[in-house]
Order: C-alpha cells, then sequence, then structure tokens
C-alpha cells in the first residue's frame, strides 16, 4: 500500500492535498496488537465522514475493498474475508444506514452512485491505500462499475456479483423508498429471503435481521440511486481486468444482467453459479471464493 496524498475535498468530492488523519471510533490499525508480526486482528474503525469499515489481513499486502448489497451489512462478505485476507488487506463497508455507517453520509436529495464512489475514495485515501482492487454485491457492485470508469487508475482488478449496469424501471424504486419512509423496514424483512435466495437456503436469519435494523430513510436513499442508476454508457470506459459473477437463479438481476456487463466491459469474464440466488457469495461461499482468488490472485 502506498500513502497517497490527500487534503481538501475538491469539486468531485475527493482530496486534493494535506489531510488530517480521520478520527476513529476503536483502536488504531497501526497500533501494537497481541497478535503474530505481519498481520493484524480484525478491527472495525469509523469516524463521522467516513464509511464505517472494517479492516483485516497484513498491512503490507495489496488492498481489496469488498461493497455490501442494498439492505446487508459487511456480513455479507463473511464466508469469504478471512480467506482472502490471508494475501490482501480486506476492508469491508457498511452502505449508509447499514450496519455501522451513519444515515446521515448521503444526500437527502439527488443522492448517486457516484457520492457512493466518492465514500469509498475517501475511505481509500483515509487507510492510506493508492491503489485497490474492488468487489462488490449487487449495488456495491454498481460502486464499483462506476469506480473503474472514472478512477480507472485507482481500481487495480474488479469483480461484480449479482450486479447490473441498470437495475430496471424506476418505478419500483421508487414505490419501494415510499413504502419504507412509511412503514419502516419490516415489510421488507418478511419477503427478503426470497428475493434474496433460493427456496433451499435457510441460513439467512442474520442477513434478514441486518435488513430490519437499517434506517428506513437511508435505505429509500439508496432505492432512489437503484432507480436513477444507468451505468450502461459507461461499460466501454472500463479496462481493468473483471470477473462478473452471476447467480443462475438470481431473481433480483437475473444472468441476463451478468451478461449485459461482460459484454460491455472488454475485459470482463462472466462466471454463472448454479443453486445461487441474488446473494450468491452467501448460499455458494466456496464457489465464489474460489473464483475470486483466482481472478485477483
Amino acid at each position: 500500500m502506498t500513502a497517497r496524498p490527500t487534503g481538501a475535498y475538491g469539486r468531485d468530492g475527493w482530496p486534493d492535498g494535506p489531510q488530517r488523519r480521520a478520527r476513529t471510533d476503536s483502536p488504531r490499525t497501526d497500533a501494537p496488537q497481541s497478535h503474530p508480526p505481519g498481520r493484524t486482528r480484525n478491527t472495525t474503525v469509523g469516524a463521522d465522514h467516513l464509511l464505517h469499515h472494517r479492516a483485516e489481513g497484513p498491512k503490507d499486502a495489496p488492498v481489496l475493498i469488498l461493497g455490501p448489497s442494498l439492505g446487508t451489512s459487511l456480513r455479507v462478505w463473511e464466508a469469504q474475508a478471512s480467506a482472502l485476507a490471508r494475501d490482501h488487506r480486506v476492508i469491508r463497508w457498511d452502505l449508509p444506514g447499514h450496519g455501522g455507517s451513519r444515515p446521515g453520509l448521503l444526500p437527502a436529495e439527488g443522492a448517486s452512485v457516484a457520492d457512493l464512489g466518492r465514500h469509498v475514495l475517501r475511505l481509500a485515501d483515509a487507510l492510506g491505500a493508492e491503489t485497490f482492487a474492488y468487489a462488490g454485491v449487487s449495488l456495491g457492485g454498481a460502486v464499483g462499475t462506476w469506480l473503474a470508469a472514472h478512477r480507472p487508475a485507482r481500481v487495480t482488478g474488479l469483480a461484480l456479483v449479482c450486479s447490473s449496469a441498470r437495475f430496471g424501471a424506476p418505478g419500483p424504486w421508487l414505490e419501494r423508498a415510499r413504502l419504507v419512509r412509511e412503514q419502516g423496514m419490516e415489510p421488507l424483512a418478511g419477503t427478503a429471503p426470497a428475493r434474496w435466495f433460493t427456496p433451499a437456503f435457510t441460513e439467512h436469519h442474520a442477513l434478514v435481521a441486518d435488513l430490519r435494523s437499517a434506517d428506513p430513510a437511508a435505505y429509500a436513499t439508496c432505492c432512489e440511486i437503484l432507480a436513477g442508476l444507468d451505468l450502461r454508457p459507461e461499460l466501454p470506459r472500463i479496462s481493468t481486468p473483471t470477473l462478473v459473477v452471476a447467480g443462475r437463479d438470481d431473481r433480483a438481476t437475473p444472468p441476463a444482467h451478468a451478461r449485459e456487463l461482460a459484454d460491455g466491459i472488454r475485459n470482463a469474464q462472466l462466471l454463472e453459479l448454479p443453486r445461487a440466488g441474488h446473494l450468491a457469495g452467501v448460499e455458494q461461499p466456496q464457489s465464489l471464493l474460489t473464483a475470486m482468488q483466482a481472478h485477483f490472485g
């Protein structure tokens, strides 16, 4: 990892010059720790202006940032994080209003995937990551698509898991945003397993609990981001080596969405996982881990 000069945020929302060290709500990851040399124990670090995140793995290893899907927390990468952290400095983050991230990190109106992308860049800067590989699920994958298109020099590798360049027509997303603002998260929690998994998968209680605990207003804002999202014109700009993963039984982003990503990104390979729904990495954890290890090296 090479420390990147950081500083006052420019008009595009990421630092241009010297900047103060970010405050944290947990021990500094560079403080002495009681664990084997060359590795750090799992730590959760936060600051008012940063996405809540967790860092794992050797501090001097290449950085791999993992982004979550809408309604989940960094828990969505639990099955892969430790193994990936053997060879990478793995950074998992929470969406605004999800997990440990503050709800107010996005503008109340007019938020876009670019706002989330700039938050990831601020996080990378605060952690001293000049460049990084990136993998994201669903909305977290769309953030990675934006990063690879707009900050190509910083993204060394990309994996898009059950994601899309356009998540369907705006109407259903705007209706979902209205629903949670009026009734909270409970109406969605009851139907989440059917949206996320195949009927055979039943080990979903912790992830549904994460959805129930999400901030309704922040979740609604993320729905509005998805309503306005169309990254299809950006795909030809991406030259980063890209792995596109689809769940063959994904009802939220069917495999056709993954094929569109793979066809639009010139250096992409496509993998379809059988017996996997929208959260394919939870339902088929080893298959996704093996593919990511081969892709990221």
